[in-house]
């Protein structure tokens, strides 16, 4: 599981290069001329962008009144709390009147076969098994003999959006390598069909792995071995960066980065019954200030891990602090020479140059995808893309597609599909375009202030409230059903 949710204010220390110059109140610099305030911002959304906003200060111009963020979420950038949509505290919108008890948190309640045939570049078994002098396909083999993997781009297996619709957005714009959303390997052991479903792969992943969850040797082992029998994938990744109490409690996730005999009876037994690499994700360490990664990786190698993949913060930091690429770059010669691929606030290819500065072999993007998934292509293109607000449109009209084909088009399918969508916009709504920045690029850290787009569709994605989260999919499905709920992640953005 990586980040399936959001980010924080600028705070220096650990940062590194990437971050450097972020606004001081973690605040996307956007030209004046587009900035409003939050009244009339839905003034103007629920007048269908029929009507200007009213112009109530002085001298007729709407851009001249208060810009700042709203009182609470200003406390909160400047005491350090988390800003930008971190998963587990912020609260995203602070609609309610003060008299009343805000909501806050997340809604922890919430309700929540082996593919026939794939397309070119899968890795050829005689690789994986280590006999690539004498391939056992010979002239006739289709598979991929080159294992260079250096500045690959890694879909990170996002837990909230990273299906295989938002897999295959974000493949059509360049991400080399995609892996399912994590599965909790006893529920895979017993059967759960929803455990199963997150471990298949469409035809369009190239290089696709799936990622697990579990505590103890037994159980992982007996999983990656029954994976090895029944599904066809290019790696299998342990998730050791998972933070969330539900899995750090039992063990498993974090918890495993302190439990250094499990950590490696897992690796070890898990390596021995796979014909494909193991991989691993973890993070810096479990507390803010006591490191692991530097001395977790050579043990890892040692243990038979084929790659690892390193988050750049701790367990009890989330994301109230930007990664750390500095310490990612001192763990890249302590991992040398398995290969390391790095993660944590790329939103621009400045950023990922950046990163790749550090001596990565790769990089795995997560937020950054959820907000923008075109930005493999800006990443491989070396620009920014000033998309419009019909393109980002047409993006989601591809993933209601996806989701159609993939859950089914009834009505089961339909809801579920609206379902991941809504999930997907409370992230894309973070997004600002490019001809509205005062200075590019925008960083994985700022949270846009209250702004009109260029056009009526532009503003209407901007908005965080699930409410315009519901009109949007409406657009693309069809009106929701009688007594429709919506419960996201946090509990201050409900739509009932």
């Amino acid at each position: 599981m990586a980040e399936g949710a959001a980010e924080a204010p600028a705070e220096s220390g650990g940062g590194g290069d990437l971050g450097a110059g972020a606004l001081e109140r973690g605040v996307a610099p956007i030209k004046s001329r587009y900035l409003t305030t939050k009244e009339q911002f839905h003034e103007f959304l629920e007048a269908g962008g029929r009507e200007k906003p009213s112009q109530e200060t002085s001298g007729g111009n709407h851009y001249d009144c208060d810009l700042s963020e709203p009182e609470a979420k200003r406390i909160r950038l400047e005491d350090g709390q988390p800003g930008e949509g971190a998963t587990e505290e912020a609260a995203e919108h602070l609609e309610q009147p003060q008299t009343q008890k805000r909501a806050r948190g997340q809604n922890k309640a919430r309700p929540h076969i082996k593919p026939s045939h794939y397309d070119k570049n899968r890795l050829c078994p005689s690789i994986v098994q280590e006999s690539a002098a004498k391939c056992f396909f010979g002239d006739r083999c289709r598979f991929l003999h080159d294992l260079d993997i250096s500045g690959k781009l890694y879909l990170a297996p996002l837990t909230t959006c990273g299906n295989l619709p938002f897999r295959r957005i974000c493949k059509r714009y360049g991400a080399d390598v995609t892996c399912g959303e994590m599965a909790v390997c006893t529920n895979l052991l017993q059967g759960q069909t929803s455990e199963w479903a997150l471990l298949k792969r469409h035809p369009c992943e190239d290089i696709f792995g799936v990622q697990l969850e579990g505590a103890f040797p037994d159980t992982m082992t007996k999983c990656a071995e029954l994976l090895n029998r029944t599904i066809e994938v290019d790696f299998v990744d342990i998730n050791v960066g998972c933070p969330i109490d539900l899995v750090y409690k039992k063990g498993g996730g974090c918890a495993l980065m302190n439990r250094s005999a499990k950590f490696q009876q897992i690796v070890r037994g898990m390596d021995q019954v796979l014909d494909v690499p193991l991989t691993v994700k973890i993070r810096t360490g479990v507390q803010e200030r006591v490191n692991l990664a530097h001395r977790l990786l050579p043990k890892l190698r040692d243990w038979g891990a084929a790659l690892v993949t390193l988050h750049g913060r701790s367990r009890e930091q989330r994301y109230t602090k930007l990664a750390d690429w500095q310490y990612i770059k001192q763990c890249v010669a302590a991992a040398s020479p398995m290969p390391l691929f790095g993660n944590g606030d790329i939103l621009s290819y400045e950023d990922a140059n950046c990163a790749m500065q550090t001596g990565v072999t790769g990089i795995m993007i997560a937020r950054g995808a959820l907000l923008k998934p075109w930005l493999f292509t800006e990443i491989k293109e070396q620009r920014h893309w000033d998309i419009s607000s019909s393109e980002r449109l047409d993006i989601l009209r591809d993933f209601t597609n996806y989701g159609l084909e993939h859950w089914g088009s009834d009505t089961q399918g339909v809801e579920k599909t609206r379902r991941f969508l809504l999930e997907w916009l409370s992230f894309l709504c973070r997004y600002v375009p490019v001809g509205l920045l005062e200075r590019l690029p925008q960083r994985i850290n700022e949270r846009p202030p209250y702004y009109l787009g260029r056009d009526y569709l532009e503003t209407l994605m901007a908005s965080q409230r699930a409410a315009d989260w519901i009109r949007i999919s409406e657009m693309l499905l069809g009106p929701v059903p009688p007594n429709f709920v919506f419960v996201p992640k946090h509990k201050a953005n409900a739509y009932k």
